[in-house]
Order: structure tokens, then sequence, then C-alpha cells
């Protein structure tokens, strides 16, 4: 097993990391057991104050660590400062809303249950093991990790091999705010002993962050161990765009949806399904968009689509477009790897995809889109639906009824309107079928990891 920073920009490796040893894995999880007695036991106000403060390492130490995300995994330099400023947005977010979320919930009608007194505490489970990837190697740990300690549970994490130097910043982030040591803290190790840390006693439960195979086999691990899982995996979300639609606005949306952390997102729009009324201007704009979008060096401020974050990714899109072009899709743009140093896929848009080709059915992990064509909303929202997937979903349309009827039918853990797919600290965040269970962020997401127990008082 490799632990490294490859820079994707170069394809040369800049930093390698040894693996903890048992030994070390084991004080770690130690640690971290440690701290939760001491955790739990503050108050939120204290642990609200050192939240804030780790928030605002983040803040003194923002262009270094942008830097660092866009060696480790290639976005562009702005985007990455984007993903540290969200990460002190979310922290603040939760020191500022934890208590008010987790607070003591009374039975309007107490005696209807003989009671002079009934009410629901949320109250914190334990060590949490988060296994999480490297698209957004700040945000996806944040957003555990901030609701998690806000309730009073401790964290450990393992974090993708290839961005290291992300991992070992965020082992001593907290600890620099003012928690006690142990509260959060990162292990190196590799995919194969997962299963080992979820078994042991000390971890209550666990979160993953990645691919359908890696979240079915954390779930069967940690449901043999009863123990709670929360997973987000894949998305193919639809993109659905009607003829009342803002036309300008969706193609310019659909262009950063598709792109956005170069196009290595969970939540990115997809499948793009347009109104056959509106579908050559919208296929006309959108491909020029895209093609007109600027490649190259993230670390060039002016950079709009850097490299894929692993050589594996880039052979893997490649695959994917290949099959569906072999088979009589069209590429209006792009479709297939650029010439050039470093791990980079053109921004490109497919059409003529049928249900044969593996496109169709398959996330394309890149800055490529599948554009296809219906004749009403019907056949809109079948296609939508036509996914083992439920991640979230954008729709177009300045009809109230269409819009009510998408929002209802579309199977997806979200559905946003009139604008592209966002996680934020505010809403709940999570999906449905082969996209995972349980929610993050919002108030369900810091209850995830609490035992929810009623009091009764005679």
């Amino acid at each position: 097993m490799t632990i490294a920073t490859i820079n994707p920009a170069t394809g040369t490796t800049e930093h390698e990391f040894n693996p903890h040893s048992p030994d070390e894995v084991q004080a770690r999880l130690g640690r971290a057991s440690a701290a939760f007695a001491a955790l739990a036991s503050t108050g939120y106000d204290q642990r609200a104050e050192w939240m804030r403060a780790s928030a605002a390492v983040l803040d003194a130490e923002a262009d270094e660590l942008a830097a660092m995300i866009t060696t480790e995994m290639g976005k562009p330099i702005a985007a990455s400062r984007g993903e540290v400023a969200k990460c002190a947005k979310a922290m603040r977010f939760y020191a500022d809303t934890a208590e008010r979320f987790l607070a003591d919930q009374p039975l309007d009608e107490p005696g209807a249950v003989g009671a002079t007194r009934a009410y629901t505490r949320w109250q914190p489970l334990g060590v949490v093991l988060a296994v999480m990837p490297w698209n957004y190697p700040l945000w996806q740990v944040i957003r555990f990790a901030a609701p998690a300690l806000m309730a009073g549970n401790t964290g450990v994490l393992k974090h993708a091999s290839n961005v290291p130097q992300s991992a070992l910043y965020l082992d001593t982030l907290f600890e620099r705010g003012g928690f006690p040591s142990g509260s959060f803290s990162t292990l190196l190790i590799g995919s194969r002993e997962v299963a080992a840390v979820i078994e042991d006693p000390r971890i209550v439960a666990v979160t993953l962050t990645g691919s359908e195979p890696a979240g079915r086999s954390v779930a069967a691990t940690a449901a043999a161990q009863i123990k709670r899982s929360v997973l987000e995996l894949g998305g193919s979300d639809p993109f659905v765009v009607l003829p009342s639609a803002d036309l300008d606005a969706a193609i310019a949306t659909a262009v950063s949806a598709r792109t956005a952390n170069n196009g290595q997102s969970c939540i990115a729009g997809k499948r793009f399904i347009v109104h056959e009324d509106v579908y050559d201007r919208f296929a006309a704009g959108f491909a020029a968009a895209m093609a007109a979008l600027r490649v190259g060096d993230p670390m060039d401020e002016a950079t709009q689509v850097g490299p894929l974050a692993t050589a594996s990714g880039v052979a893997e899109l490649a695959e994917l477009v290949d099959d569906a072009l072999g088979k009589g899709a069209v590429a209006l743009t792009g479709g297939a790897p650029l010439d050039r140093p470093g791990w980079f896929y053109p921004p490109t848009v497919i059409t003529g995809i049928t249900a044969q080709m593996r496109l169709y059915r398959e996330e394309a992990f890149g800055p490529v889109a599948s554009l296809y064509k219906v004749d009403g909303i019907d056949a809109a929202i079948a296609l939508a639906n036509a996914t083992d997937f439920g991640l979230s979903s954008a729709v177009w349309t300045n009809d109230p009824v269409e819009q009510e009827r998408l929002a209802r039918d579309l199977e997806a853990g979200a559905v946003f309107i009139n604008g592209m797919t966002v996680s934020y600290p505010e809403l709940p965040f999570g999906g449905i079928k082969n996209s995972g269970y349980g929610r993050e962020l919002a108030a369900d997401g810091i209850r995830e990891f609490c035992n929810l127990k009623t009091v009764w008082v005679a």
C-alpha cells in the first residue's frame, strides 16, 4: 500500500508516508476513547469556544491549505480556497447551533403517558470512525467532524491514501483549537485494515463517503457488530430542463454543475435531460460553453478545469466514453484524454446514449456530461429515475405545477429547482437507493451519532 502525495498536474510523487503500525493504531484508538470521557463531560459553550478557535486556525492558514489541497488532488486553486472557507463556516455553524439542535424536547401532554414530566434527550455515543474520500479532502471530513465533536463524540479518520497531507493536517487541527488530546485523530492505514478498526469495541459507529463497493463492505462489517453506519456513496444526478426554464441560466449552471471540482463530485449534474422543444438550443450552448473552458495548471488562477486526481480515474472515465462512442454515441466536444503530462481529461458532452452503453447506468466521475432528449415531463421523470443511484437532482422550470411534480416524483435525497445541487451546513444532505442512507449536515447530521434517550418521570 502506498500513502503518498502524487501531484496530478505532473504525475510526480512529492511526498511518501509510512503507514501507522498496529501498535500506533491501538494507541490512537485508546486516546480517542479516553478523550470521549473528557469531551462528553464538557458543556456546549466550552466546545463551541474550541470549535471557533479551530475555525480560526483554518482561516489563518487558508492560503497554504489551499495550495496543499490543489497539490494533492488537482482542483483549481480558487476552488481549494473556497473549500477551506466552507469548512470554517460549517465549524462556526455547529458552534452556534449544536445546543439548540440537541436540546431536550418535552412531551406536551405527559399525563397521557402517566407522567408528570416526559422528554427526549440527545446524548453522544462515543468514538466514531470516518472513512473519507479524496475529492474534498477537508470538507468531507469537517462536515462530519464539526457536528460529531460539538455533540460530544470523538472521531478517528481513515482518509484516502492519496491525500495524506490533508489527513495529517486534520490530525492536529482540533487539538490546536483547544479540544482534549485525542478528540480527533488520523489513522494512516490501508483499506484492508478498516474492518478491524470497525470491529474494535472502542468504535461505536462509522460514517463513509465513497464508492458503492466500499459502502457495502463497511456497512456489512458495521452491521455484523450491530454498529450504526451512515453512507454517502455515488450519484448519477439528473439535471432536467423544461421549456419554461431560463435557458441561458440553465446552460451556465449546467457547465458549473458538471465541471465543479474537475467533475469529481458525487452531487454533480451528470445526466442532462432536456425537453425536445429547447434541446437544440441547450445542446449547442452547453457544448460551446464546455469547449471554451480553460483546462490547465490548477495553480494558475485562470484555470477553470484541472486534472483528475488519479491516473486510474482518467482510465476509468476513458473506458466509459470509449464504450459509448464505440456503440454509436457522439461527442459534441471532448471525448479523449489530453496528450500532456498529468492526468487531464477535457470537458466532454456525449449524446446519442442508449441503455446498452455503460455510460447510461454508471457514474462518470470526471467532466463528462451525458445529454438526453425527451418529449415531455413524464419521460423526463422516467429517465431521471432510471438509475440505481438517488443522491440529488436539479430541475429547471418556471411552471409551479411542474416544480411540484418534479419535487414529488424524482427519486433522490434532494431536488434543487432552478439551481445546481450544493451542500450547505443548513440543509440535510444524503441519498437513497444505492447512493446510501443517513444524513449529514443540519440538525439531522449532528443527531446521526447521538442516542435519543427517552426520560419518563412519575
